[in-house]
Parts: C-alpha cells; sequence; structure tokens
C-alpha cells in the first residue's frame, strides 16, 4: 500500500463530520491497514524515506511502560497511526487504569497482549485518581491527583495475530504483554482534553499482576469473553478472523507504584528514539512481513 493510499482510506473511514468516528470505524480501518499485505509495504516505504522522517522520529519514543511508538502517518487532529514495539517481558511498571481522549483501535500484528476494562463501582477495590493532560503532540505528560476512587473488573480478553479492537474515548482499561509484540495503533480526532488515570492501591496489586500475566485483579467478577459488549455508555467491539489464533491487543499510560500506596510519579520526559532506532524497527517489521 501506498502512503497517499493509506491516508485516503483512513479520511475516508473515519470520515470528516463533527462527530467523533465510532469505535467500530477506527477498528476495521485499522484490522484492514494491519493486514500483511497492506502494512508490510507501507512500512518498506517508509522505512526507506517515502515520508517526512525527520517528522516521524520527532514523535516517536519510548514510552514509560518500555514500549516503542513509532509514528507512520501523521494526520492531526483526524488521525495518527503508529506502530507499538512490545520487547517482551514486564515493563518498568505496571500498566495503570486509564482511557483516552479520543476513541481509539489497535491490532495486533504479531504476539500477543490482555486487556483488562473497567468501570467505577461502589463495591470495587480502591484507587487512587490522578487527571492526566499533554503538552500537545509530543508533548510532556501532565499529572493532577484528584482524589480516590474504587474500580471493578468488567472483562479480561486476549489478542493475537489478525485480532483488532476499538474503545470508545472514555472506555477504562488497562493492557499488559510479556513477549515481543507488534500492534498497529490508531488515534482518531481528540474529543477531550484529558485523560483519567487510576492507580490501585498496592494491597490489591498481587504479586503477579506487579512480574508477570495472572489471572483476574482481586475483587472484579468472574472474565468473560467480549464481542461488542456494552459497557455503560460505552462499546467495545473486535473481530476475531476464522481460524486464527485467538491471543492478545492493546495501549498504554504508566507510572511507579509506590509501596504501601497508591502513588504516582510523574512520567519522564518523552525521549525521542535514535533516527537508525526507527529505522532498524521498520526495516525489521517489513521483513518480518515478507518486504
Amino acid at each position: 500500500m501506498q502512503v497517499e493510499e493509506a491516508r485516503r482510506l483512513l479520511a475516508e473511514r473515519l470520515g470528516g463530520g463533527p462527530g467523533p468516528p465510532s469505535p467500530e470505524s477506527a477498528r476495521a480501518v485499522t484490522a484492514q491497514l494491519a493486514h500483511p499485505d497492506a502494512l508490510g509495504p507501507l512500512v518498506r516505504r517508509l522505512s526507506a524515506g517515502d515520508l517526512d522522517l525527520a517528522e516521524c522520529i520527532r514523535l516517536s519514543y519510548r514510552h514509560v511502560l518500555g514500549f516503542d511508538k513509532l509514528l507512520l502517518l501523521a494526520g492531526a487532529p483526524r488521525f495518527m497511526l503508529r506502530v507499538h514495539f512490545w520487547h517482551g517481558g514486564t515493563g518498568p511498571a505496571p500498566e495503570d487504569i486509564h482511557n483516552h481522549r479520543c476513541a481509539i483501535a489497535s491490532a495486533v500484528v504479531r504476539g500477543r497482549v490482555r486487556m483488562e476494562c473497567y468501570e467505577p463501582a461502589a463495591d470495587g477495590v480502591p484507587a487512587t485518581a490522578y487527571r492526566e493532560t499533554i503538552d500537545g503532540p509530543g508533548g510532556a505528560w501532565r499529572l493532577r491527583r484528584v482524589g480516590d476512587a474504587r474500580l471493578r473488573l468488567l472483562c479480561t480478553e486476549q489478542y493475537g495475530p489478525g485480532r483488532s479492537y476499538g474503545l470508545a474515548a472514555r472506555t477504562l482499561h488497562r493492557v499488559v504483554s510479556e513477549e515481543p509484540t507488534v500492534t498497529l495503533f490508531l488515534e482518531t480526532a481528540p474529543q477531550r482534553s484529558v485523560t483519567d488515570v487510576y492507580v490501585r492501591n498496592s494491597s490489591h496489586v498481587t504479586s503477579a499482576e506487579a512480574g508477570r500475566s495472572g489471572s483476574a485483579a482481586a475483587g472484579g467478577p468472574a472474565t468473560y469473553r467480549t464481542s461488542a459488549t456494552d459497557i455503560g455508555d460505552v462499546r467495545i467491539t473486535d473481530e476475531e478472523p476464522t481460524g486464527r489464533d485467538v491471543r492478545s491487543g492493546g495501549d498504554d499510560r504508566g507510572g511507579d507504584i509506590r509501596t504501601g500506596g497508591a502513588e504516582r510519579t510523574g512520567p519522564p520526559p518523552k525521549t525521542p528514539l535514535p533516527p537508525a532506532v526507527y529505522l532498524a524497527e521498520l526495516d525489521a517489521l517489513a521483513r518480518s512481513l515478507g518486504y
């Protein structure tokens, strides 16, 4: 797929009306672009310098959770298309429960991830709530503590190669990846200027969660598979191709959980990836897709 062809496809599928795109439309176009016959040629052309390399690298960085966020196509404010490289093992800290400023979608290219979805509930596990802002594209994150909260686990879902999902902006979730994984990640037009971040009290974070993938968090209901599942005023949609391995999917926010509390330190400054790393990871992905 050519770069401009991918841009046109995103613009057409996400629409240009006053309302935000639906999670399903974001998921569908991300799944289409993540197909090896589409993503392989696109990544190969980008790795050869087919776009403004300096701008792509400026907005690509190592996330606080330890995975690399590589910008493929910048179409702000309507969309930002990225590849996430998860290097395997646990990151420097478990991912916090969070939502987003926009509807997002993710498709697993290789590897697997686990996604957990949550909702506020009086009988949920205790957590500390934060409000997060960002100083523009590529800017620094800012955190402000807003109080105490309780969250209940709604569902846990595994995503593997060929599977994709879309989330509404306010859907509370967290994602875990413990093996080398690549996902194609789409951010759509912002619907608000902040995100909500919840750090569970450390007494409710199990050793399995702190060190490796485990069962559902303490205090949550039995887990179940989701497909077009209604969660409050949001809707999760996902797709499982016939005959494909059912495993993983997901995205980001992070920070330190201090022993004995639910305090989160401010995220470190974003550090752009060196151009050599950006190009090497795109090249490796293109080769793994047969291009």
